[in-house]
């Protein structure tokens, strides 16, 4: 079989970003459930066999984005999701930056951990010395 309903699409990326059952197939009821997600920046694709470290962008100042599994944190719309508010990362004070090109969603704050989603970034942020990065409600992230 192939395809999935375009409803059950919008429940499944409700269950993964905010934390919202599908009665009577999935629940967020595990001992510990993850009550953040994290967002990293890359300067190339993480491909699907990747983690979040692959490619990550490395900067004195840079660390991954905790986003809660909300839909203050994520909205989920039109078999779609994006972030509520403006994810904004450490600003570079020293290292030698580069451009993120893609972004991805994880489950861990650091470390080769596995990616649930990612996507080219559309605009791509140059970053250098004093720039704040930031993935707006505006940012494109197309998946691969």
């Amino acid at each position: 079989m192939a395809g999935k309903s375009d409803t059950f699409e919008n429940d499944i990326l409700k269950l993964i970003y905010n934390a919202t059952a599908i009665a009577n197939i999935a629940d967020n009821a595990a001992t510990a459930p993850l009550t953040n997600l994290f967002v990293a920046l890359h300067t190339a694709d993480p491909t699907d066999a990747g983690t979040q470290a692959s490619s990550e962008i490395s900067y004195t100042g840079y660390a991954r984005v905790s986003v809660a599994r909300t839909s203050g944190g994520w909205t989920v719309t039109g078999n779609s999701v994006s972030p509520a508010a403006t994810i904004s990362f450490g600003a570079m004070t020293a290292g030698t930056g580069g451009t993120a090109s893609f972004a991805s969603v994880g489950v861990a704050s650091s470390g080769a951990t596995k990616i649930l989603h990612y996507g080219a970034l559309s605009p791509t942020i140059s970053v250098t010395n004093g720039v704040t990065p930031q993935i707006t409600t505006a940012s494109t992230i197309t998946e691969d």
